[in-house]
């Protein structure tokens, strides 16, 4: 099922909001959408809201034979699926052309980027290291799915704790959680994607486009880096020319936005470490909000209402006022006729007719006199009445 495209009210609609420096949500030109960031029961499991755009990603790890050309360095897999659950757009068991670009952008920012010590993942040289496998599922979509993605993925990836190992000789065991403590992972760094939309061919720019935005846009560039202002990489799509003037203004707001994430992830890597240390509850069940009908619950954007009265006694100055006419009457034929507000009846009724049927009730009455019984009836069987 293909989404439906947008009107032409519509994409001219969104045009001239973003060139008037408006957007559809109340946000301003860089603002992201807000960004909550939730932890499930075990490791490695998290919940990325952007928006309406939520993600959730899960890593696991398993023992594997490294690469011969790489014999001391574990692997990592990155894998993004796209279901119907998270738009109708999305065609089940196909890989669309999104979906191969996302999973191509993440793999560079994750494994590229160099961001996991993948000699820590090793056990025996050349024999057995650890496979890090990460998996990101879409649940809903509203759009900038890169950004949301690789926060979920580093997130989790920072969440997780691989199981512990001990080695004689040529056996290895594997302690479970209960045995001994899991190992978190070495990261260096935290590649984030941030994405930049382009429209009337590169003159205005946005951050974080949503979902109708993506539709009207006419190129998008991705820039993933670190807090350290290191581009891991960067990709553009559209088919757009961007001016060098133009990418370093995108990389010096990206690094901005990424020092901000990097601090909110960290918060919420904390706040689970406290729970959980002190033995409270977590998951995804405690993370939403009781006692609430959240079918109903509505969210609020402001709106600018500045200029609404001056600008709606203006149109009311300058427009035409309505010529007052008086309908007439439009006779189509006897006994038919059309007849317009504050006009008298224009039916062709005949006023001899109308006498006629005056005269005929005195002798109806007449000779109903001269009987002596009077049948009256309203129905053609039943309740029949008999006077006397």
């Amino acid at each position: 099922m293909k989404d439906a495209p947008l009107s032409n009210c519509e994409r001219q609609f969104l045009l001239q909001a973003i060139e008037q420096k408006k957007r559809q949500d109340g946000r301003q030109t860089y603002d992201y959408r807000s960004i909550k960031i939730t932890f499930g029961t075990e490791y490695g499991c998290c919940t990325v809201e952007l928006g309406k755009t939520r993600v959730l990603s899960q890593v696991s790890c398993e023992l594997a034979s490294p690469k011969d050309s790489r014999p001391t360095e574990g692997l990592l897999f990155t894998n993004l699926e796209l279901s119907q659950m998270a738009s109708p757009a999305f065609e089940p068991s196909r890989q669309s052309e999104l979906l191969v670009k996302l999973n191509r952008q993440l793999e560079r920012c994750l494994r590229n980027s160099k961001c996991i010590d993948m000699e820590s993942l090793c056990i025996i040289s050349g024999e057995k290291v650890w496979q890090i496998r990460v998996d990101v599922h879409v649940l809903n979509y509203d759009g900038n799915l890169m950004d949301a993605s690789s926060i979920a993925a580093i997130t989790a990836l920072s969440h997780f704790r691989r199981p512990d190992v001990s080695i004689q000789g040529q056996d290895i065991t594997v302690h479970p959680a209960a045995e001994r403590d899991p190992i978190p992972l070495s990261i260096y760094h935290m590649p984030i994607s941030v994405s930049f939309a382009f429209f009337q061919q590169g003159t205005y720019l946005l951050v974080d486009p949503c979902e109708r935005e993506e539709r009207v846009m006419d190129g998008l560039l991705f820039i993933a880096m670190n807090k350290h202002r290191e581009i891991c990489s960067i990709q553009s799509s559209g088919g757009i020319m961007l001016l060098k003037e133009q990418v370093l203004r995108c990389s010096k707001i990206a690094s901005v936005k990424v020092s901000e994430i990097t601090e909110l992830i960290h918060k919420a890597l904390d706040n689970d470490k406290k729970v959980r240390k002190e033995g409270g509850k977590c998951g995804f069940a405690e993370s939403m909000s009781k006692e609430r009908i959240t079918s109903l619950q509505t969210v609020e954007s402001p709106v600018e209402m500045t200029d609404v009265q001056e600008t709606a006694r203006e149109i009311i100055h300058n427009a035409e006022t309505p010529s007052e006419t008086t309908l007439s009457p439009v006779l189509h034929a006897v006994g038919l006729g059309q007849v317009g507000e504050g006009v008298s009846s224009g039916w062709g009724v005949e006023e001899d007719e109308e006498d006629e049927g005056m005269e005929d009730q005195p002798e109806r009455a007449e000779g109903s006199r001269k009987g002596d019984v009077v049948v009256i009836s309203d129905s053609e069987e039943e309740e029949v009445v008999v006077l006397q």
